[in-house]
């Protein structure tokens, strides 16, 4: 039951019979009353009345018989409380999707994240691409819409020239690449202080795009042994990735000839210092000169701009993606915004079709600075899960408060680890909500024979947690909308807080009515830190 849209769709046709035009109510929670609009202040300058008389009248015209109680407060707010059987009911009501129907306008939603490059291990640095970007494919999957999961892997480049042939001199067996860090470590080394190395390397890029048959079986290889390495890390973290979500660089290779060609055609690229450039309005450098787009290099080889956009083709034309996502951090934002410019200016993003950066700030230290080792390097992201693993009582709490405190901050946003803070078992972290869950669990273990019974709201606790078990809805919308995990994530909390406070205050054993209110919390949590990518121990 979404109380918030009910609202609304009753107090719309008063607000429009008031204004003469339609008004968006724009209800929301409030701590002056379950609900308050402020739709009535926004009026006052274009009808030319007090803000307060405007509310008045509303309130007068408004049908909310069966719903709720509407009065006056402050300069001209709505309060809206809600009736004590509409709330019970709706918690009765609550089924295994908690309310939250699937969309009658599916989508064929591409996600693109996580994007490692080949050869080297997974760091902090792709976390909250990983993090985030699961959580919208889990979101959107449960809405109903139709997700291609795209881990859109670094496979293809002039490093591998430098690898494959590192690998290819592996005479005594040396080189291996179960430490794929150490493994580029090592070619990068030689590549760096050898010149004889640095030619053959060089030949090897250009026997691996010739299709050099031996070259593009050790190129296989370390594409498929770093798969391996990713997929166990994301087995570890508890993201939904699985291999036939790869899509690496490689596999648009053959097809940025025709993109150039194409762009070409339409008259969108420019011939710059011996390199191919799209130059898409409103973009300009530091000096105010046109900022461009390189699309092929001035040596004839193709920049990552040929191949986000031969990619955008792809997804449109050959996936039929009406939406995609690419979750990927903010100092990407310009590059993107022009890819989108070019691929709109090309055709290649019809009407009804949309595509968005889903931009995201750093991981950062104490020092307000990126998170590396005390070395300066950056953390391998599997040492970072054995040491949540280590501090915490299990791998679920561990990983799980990783997760949790970035899932909680707004993605837009720096934040900070801090190990202290998200392990703890109190305030906003994942080990609070898990814990909170296994406490429900016990209840029922412990009375195994207890039944849930319809839900009666006879203390103020009571009513609190209905209200809040109530707003699951609403913010699952929200946070698919707005792509914003974190929505979900500060209202699990609130309901936690809402359920201990209940279980404070009311005694819950022996209860049918409490019974049913403990189990739907319990569902809520579990089914929405599930969407977060979030293990719930039974146990704790």
């Amino acid at each position: 039951m979404n109380l918030e849209a009910l609202l609304n769709d009753r107090l719309a046709a008063a607000f429009a019979a008031v204004a003469g035009l339609p008004v968006d109510p724009a209800v929301r929670a409030s701590q002056h009353a379950d609900f308050q609009s402020g739709a009535a202040l926004a009026l006052a300058g274009r009808l030319g009345r007090a803000p307060r008389e405007i509310a008045a009248d509303v309130a007068a015209r408004a049908d909310l018989t069966g719903l709720a109680d509407v009065g006056l407060s402050g300069p001209g707010f709505l309060n809206l409380t809600v009736h004590d059987d509409v709330l019970a009911a709706g918690v009765d009501a609550l089924d295994d999707r908690l309310g939250v129907a699937r969309t009658a306008t599916p989508e064929r939603v591409v996600v693109d994240y996580s994007g490692p490059n080949v050869a080297k291990e997974l760091q902090v640095g792709h976390l909250r691409s990983t993090i985030i970007g699961d959580a919208l494919a889990r979101l959107l999957d449960f809405a109903g819409h139709d997700v291609v999961r795209v881990n859109h892997l670094g496979d293809w480049g002039t490093q591998f020239g430098m690898l494959i042939e590192h690998l290819a001199e592996d005479v005594a067996g040396e080189h291996s690449l179960a430490d794929l860090t150490e493994f580029y470590r090592a070619a990068r080394a030689r590549f760096d202080g050898d010149e004889a190395f640095r030619t053959r390397a060089r030949l090897r890029v250009v026997a691996l795009q010739s299709g050099d048959e031996a070259t593009r079986r050790m190129w296989r290889r370390l594409v498929e042994q770093s798969e391996v390495a990713f997929l166990a890390a994301y087995a570890r973290l508890g993201v939904t990735l699985a291999p036939g979500d790869f899509v690496g660089e490689s596999f648009y290779q053959d097809q940025l000839a025709s993109v150039v060609a194409e762009l070409s055609e339409k008259g969108l690229l420019v011939p710059s210092q011996g390199a191919l450039c799209a130059f898409p309005p409103g973009f300009a450098g530091r000096d105010g000169e046109p900022l461009p787009l390189i699309v092929r290099k001035s040596d004839g080889g193709f920049g990552y701009a040929a191949t986000d956009l031969a990619a955008i083709r792809h997804r449109v034309g050959e996936l039929g993606a009406t939406r995609i996502l690419y979750v990927v951090g903010a100092p990407q934002r310009t590059h993107f915004a022009m890819v989108f410019a070019v691929a709109r200016a090309a055709g290649w993003l019809p009407a009804g079709t949309t595509v968005e950066h889903v931009e995201f700030g750093a991981v950062l230290g104490a020092d307000g600075k990126m998170l590396k080792t005390r070395a300066g390097e950056n953390i391998k992201l599997a040492d970072l899960l054995d040491e949540a693993q280590a501090r915490a009582t299990s791998a679920a709490v561990g990983i799980g408060a990783i997760k949790y405190a970035d899932l909680s901050s707004d993605r837009r946003s720096d934040y900070v680890f801090d190990w202290d803070r998200m392990l703890a078992s109190t305030g906003n972290t994942g080990p609070y909500l898990q814990y909170a869950y296994a406490r429900i669990r016990s209840i029922f273990r412990r009375s195994p024979a207890a039944e849930p019974g319809p839900v009666v709201l006879a203390d103020p606790a009571e009513r609190r947690l209905a209200l809040h078990l109530l707003g699951f809805e609403a913010v699952v919308h929200a946070a698919i909308e707005q792509r914003e995990p974190h929505r979900l994530a500060v209202y699990l909390h609130d309901l936690a807080v809402a359920f201990s406070s209940f279980y404070e205050t009311c005694r819950v054993a022996g209860n049918t009515s409490r019974l049913t209110l403990a189990d739907r919390t319990a569902r809520t949590l579990r089914i929405g830190l599930d969407l977060l990518g979030i293990d719930m121990p039974e146990e704790m």
